[in-house]
């Protein structure tokens, strides 16, 4: 992936725009980041005003857009969901159809819908708007509890911040888990976020925060090897464990188990890509015990062995991952 379109149509959000800048669009190469070809378009170029007292200029039209690696859809205002701009919309077909990327942030999914792309498939939107988009299109499968969905090569996103989400997973399908990583350092938010819109639905805030979890949940990184319950952990945040779980789940949108597990995966795309040690040594310092619960694991969440990950984005010489996996 090296050229990017971000599309931006009159009322475009600008914060969900500006996550597409951030994500795509800066240039990180002192951090070994590579560099995209980014450009912002719109159907008519010139002064595109936002959803909010002010105006961008775009100097570039829908030209650009069918020749990028991935085009990304900012959010369009609620009025234009039922009359989505033919031109934005045939864009988008014919990114599909050429095998490109395609990304929506929020209600961007609405135009993607549109263009009748996303039928027979699942995805997203902001969870206020799911019931809309399932009541408009009822041939897509409209999930309202995801963060975001990648259904082949299209990824849909739910609202506001999950653009940014949707983003970091995109560039770890394309940069690898470490350079991902790194980027989200740089804009100070978690790589991945654990579980999906169903936590901020009913019940926006967790009921308490007075009691940091966090350092339940470091010390959970520097003992992935220890089979952790969540008795232990209870006993870690001096809490009765229904108490924990209930808590761990508002905070955090998933049960210990699950967020363990997914950190012990992260940690094995780390070692993966950046050291030659055997898929045994890998699984034990991940606490996965054998290589074959690690393949296994490994396979569920990421959809490839960890042999196929490690030749697709190892850091370190080429015969030597080779002979370590």
């Amino acid at each position: 992936m090296k050229t990017i379109a971000c599309v931006v149509q009159p009322g475009f959000a600008p914060f969900e725009f500006g996550l597409a800048c951030e994500a795509f669009g800066l240039d990180r190469s002192d951090d070994g980041i590579p560099n995209f070809e980014f450009r912002v378009v719109a159907p008519d170029p010139g002064a595109v005003p936002s959803n909010l007292s002010f105006s961008i200029n775009v100097d570039d039209d829908l030209t650009f857009a069918d020749q990028a690696d991935l085009v990304v859809v900012t959010p369009i205002p609620r009025e234009q969901w039922a009359h989505v701009d033919e031109r934005v919309a045939a864009v988008v077909r014919r990114a599909v159809e050429r095998g490109a990327w395609v990304l929506t942030v929020c209600s961007g999914s609405f135009v993607v819908a549109a263009a009748g792309v996303l039928n027979g498939r699942r995805a997203t939107t902001h969870w206020r708007y799911a019931d809309t988009m399932a009541e408009m299109y009822p041939e897509i499968d409209v999930d309202p509890n995801v963060l975001y969905v990648q259904d082949g090569r299209i990824i849909t996103s739910a609202g506001t911040a999950a653009g940014l989400d949707a983003c970091l997973h995109l560039l770890r399908i394309e940069l690898g888990a470490e350079m991902a990583n790194t980027i989200a350092r740089r804009m100070v938010v978690p790589p991945q976020r654990d579980g999906g819109q169903a936590q901020f639905i009913a019940k926006p805030l967790p009921e308490s925060t007075s009691l940091s979890l966090t350092p339940v949940t470091d010390w959970m990184l520097q003992n992935l090897t220890l089979e952790l319950s969540v008795d232990q952990l209870a006993a870690r945040a001096h809490m009765s464990p229904r108490t924990f779980a209930r808590r761990f789940k508002a905070d955090y949108g998933t049960t210990p188990a699950a967020w363990l597990g997914r950190q012990r995966i992260i940690h094995a795309q780390r070692l993966l890509e950046q050291t030659d040690l055997g898929l045994d040594a890998i699984a034990a310092d991940c606490g996965f015990g054998s290589a074959a619960v690690l393949r296994q694991n490994f396979a569920r969440t990421l959809g490839l062995t960890p042999t196929a990950y490690r030749a697709r984005f190892t850091c370190v010489d080429g015969d030597a991952a080779a002979m370590a996996s």
